[in-house]
């Protein structure tokens, strides 16, 4: 079977900061903005891999309820995963650091045995980076 992964999705709740965040602090590209304001499904992506993309998208119409849920879950960084992989976790680390992103974690060593770091995303989603050999 050859199955791969083309699109992951994220919600977002500031258009214009996630789009900062993926562009400017991960160096993704835009690859598609569609819709106004903050009722926008923006496809982001790393470079060189046109295949595999973000879909960062509004939270929707859910009731009020479901909204509230989905925003607690957000603000606590267990709504949205995306598990991310670099050569160069410590360079990586610092530059977006740099960028103000939220810290949760810095680089280190698991006990499952990765090494990685942790930030989270304008929305509150969790962006976990492993270190991959070189």
């Amino acid at each position: 079977m050859d199955i791969t992964i083309q699109a992951s999705f994220l919600a977002h709740e500031d258009a214009e900061a996630s789009v900062a965040f993926y562009r400017d602090a991960l160096g993704f590209e835009i690859r598609l903005d569609v819709g106004s304001g903050q009722q926008r499904w923006i496809t982001v992506g790393p470079p060189g891999q046109p295949d595999t993309s973000i879909v960062l998208h509004p939270l929707g119409t859910n009731s009020d309820d479901e909204r509230t849920a989905i925003t607690e879950m957000m603000a606590k960084g267990t709504y949205g995963v995306i598990i991310l992989a670099t050569a160069d976790l410590d360079g990586t680390f610092e530059r977006i650091r740099k960028t103000g992103a939220t810290v949760e974690q810095e680089p280190t060593m698991q006990p499952w045995g990765a090494r990685d770091c942790v930030f989270r995303d304008p929305a509150g989603n969790t962006v976990r980076i492993n270190e991959i050999a070189s």
